[in-house]
């Protein structure tokens, strides 16, 4: 199977969660394995630690944990290998992690739903719509994990800084550009 990496649009939906009425920035990725392998790849801290960032805490439903640079949350819900679903920043936020079998063999299709409560985030002093920031910081993360998958992932790759290199520069403008493209469609 010869395959190259997709970009789908992100979609932008609404739902409630426990702190509110909530925006719901939502990305579909396909990648090339198992779903037991994406779902290692996506819950083993050694594993997220090489695309995303370094996760540290209690790994159980229930459980807290913290991110580099990105802030703690909580375990609340935990299916293996087809659902993960966290709280974060107290509740104002909440990620669903969705993996089903992709439309190929030998596929898996991952849904992630980020959804917010919060109207902005700041960014290097800056204020900027919570939605936009999104897609800054999904897209680079979806794609390294695909480098990874693929065993293409740089070994230097550093994934709480991944916003300083300068091969991540497209793929956040990218992200950036189809986030504000949902913004502007509303």
């Amino acid at each position: 199977m010869t395959t190259t990496y997709h970009e789908p649009q992100p979609e932008l939906r609404q739902r409630a969660i426990p702190a509110g009425e909530a925006r719901v920035a939502v990305f579909t990725r396909t990648y090339e394995t198992t779903i037991d392998d994406l779902w290692s790849a996506c819950t083993d801290p050694e594993r997220l630690q090489r695309w995303y960032v370094p996760v540290t805490g209690d790994f159980r439903v229930g459980g807290t944990f913290q991110q580099v640079n990105m802030g703690s949350g909580t375990i609340v819900a935990c299916e293996a290998p087809s659902l993960l679903k966290l709280s974060l920043g107290g509740g104002v936020d909440e990620i669903e992690l969705r993996l089903f079998p992709g439309t190929e063999e030998g596929t898996t299709t991952l849904e992630l739903q980020h959804a917010t409560t919060l109207d902005s985030h700041e960014i290097g002093g800056e204020m900027y719509d919570a939605i936009f920031c999104m897609g800054g910081g999904y897209y680079p993360r979806l794609y390294a994990l695909d480098l990874y998958l693929r065993g293409e992932l740089p070994e230097d790759y550093d994934s709480s800084a991944f916003h300083l290199n300068p091969g991540m520069r497209p793929v956040i403008e990218r992200g950036s550009a189809a986030m504000q493209a949902l913004l502007d469609a509303e």
